[in-house]
Order: C-alpha cells, then sequence, then structure tokens
C-alpha cells in the first residue's frame, strides 16, 4: 500500500487567525492546483524553541507544519475538514501494560487501522493485561492532549513502536503536540526517532 500526501504550499504571512483554520470541502482523489490552497503549511527554519519541532528537526528529515482549528483536531474531523486521507494520517497512542511496575509505550498506526493491543501489544509487553492509557495518564506522560499527542518530544525512554503499514506511505501526517497543529513527515523522520522500532501486524485493518 502507498499513501501519497495532499501537499499544500502556501505560506501563512499575513492570513488571519480565523482564515488560517477556516476548513474547506475535502479533497477525495487527485492532486489539484486547487488541492495545493486547501489548506495551510507552516515552514519553520528556527525550531530551538519549539521542544516537538527540535526533535523532529534532530532526525534530519525535513518536515512540515499543517495548522489546524483546535476543535477539528481529532483524526476523522481533520481529515474531512483539511482534505487528508485516513491512510494518509497515523494516531499516536499510549499503551500501558499492567504489570508491577506498569510499563508504558507510544504506538503510531494509520486511521484506518485498529491498534492490536490485547494480541501484539501485550506479548510485547510480557504482561497478561494492556490497555491504552487514560487521557489523564497520556498527559501526565506525554505533556499533551488527545489529539495532539506526537511522537516527537517524547520523554527519554519510552519505547515508539511504528506499525509496518505507516512505512509504506510517501508522507504522513501526525499529530503537533499541541490540537492546534499537525506535521508531515516522511516516514524516515519517524524511523530515525530515538527508541522507535518499526513492528510487524502492530495493528489490524478495520473490517
Amino acid at each position: 500500500m502507498r499513501c501519497r500526501a495532499l501537499r499544500a504550499r502556501r505560506n501563512v504571512s499575513g492570513v488571519s487567525h480565523s482564515n488560517q483554520y477556516r476548513p474547506q470541502p475535502p479533497v477525495t482523489t487527485g492532486i489539484s492546483a486547487e488541492t495545493h490552497l486547501r489548506f495551510t503549511v507552516l515552514y519553520m527554519s528556527d525550531p530551538i524553541d519549539d521542544p516537538i519541532l527540535s526533535a523532529a528537526a534532530a532526525t534530519g528529515v525535513g518536515y512540515e507544519i499543517v495548522p489546524c482549528d483546535p476543535e477539528l483536531a481529532d483524526t476523522a474531523a481533520f481529515c474531512e475538514a483539511y482534505g487528508f486521507r485516513p491512510d494518509q494520517s497515523a494516531n499516536a497512542i499510549v499503551v500501558v501494560g499492567k504489570g508491577d511496575p506498569r510499563v508504558y509505550s507510544a504506538c503510531l498506526v494509520l486511521a484506518t487501522t485498529r491498534l492490536d493491543v490485547n494480541g501484539v501489544v501485550r506479548k510485547r509487553f510480557g504482561v497478561r493485561k494492556a490497555s491504552f492509557a487514560s487521557a489523564d495518564e497520556t498527559a501526565e506522560m506525554t505533556g499533551m492532549q488527545i489529539g495532539g499527542v506526537t511522537p516527537y518530544g517524547l520523554p527519554d525512554g519510552l519505547p515508539i513502536w511504528i506499525d509496518h503499514r505507516v512505512m509504506a506511505c510517501d508522507q504522513v501526517i501526525v499529530g503537533g503536540g499541541s490540537r492546534d497543529r499537525k506535521l508531515l513527515v516522511p516516514p524516515a523522520s519517524l524511523a530515525a526517532l530515538p527508541g522507535a522500532e518499526i513492528v510487524e501486524h502492530l495493528a489490524k485493518p478495520f473490517e
């Protein structure tokens, strides 16, 4: 499976806050000149004051910032509003292995798939039970809200498990660390993160 990103090339200089986040009708097929104006992308040349962007820059692979309305940050709403497909959008999900002590990992899976928590995740943890971390637990672990969680800038020592399907994308949309932006990145950037590991069949396609 190959995932083709719908890339925009418009600078945000002079764009008002309300216009910056204004959603447009979604794109379903193809890439046209109209698509290139459908949403705004920011380019960040100096990420030094932003730990998320600093982590992205440290991979040595380019990235793009896609602003979004915080009310549209959840994956389905974002894709519908800004013209990305679910199969080019990946969710970063914190999971917990319920052992003693509890163990954690961040998992990255495409929005068209379901994380196999009770199978692959549980076995990798080596515990009898595993589950999604709660919103509070996720915020405590990452400092990020659901809808903004990104694999970039995570705490040292937290494993990052990436489903192999993500690596088949040309570029993929992931969280940007807050609900008002996403990052558009090549999978090579994700694989270059400290603690990242590509896992076969970490997720299952929705039936």
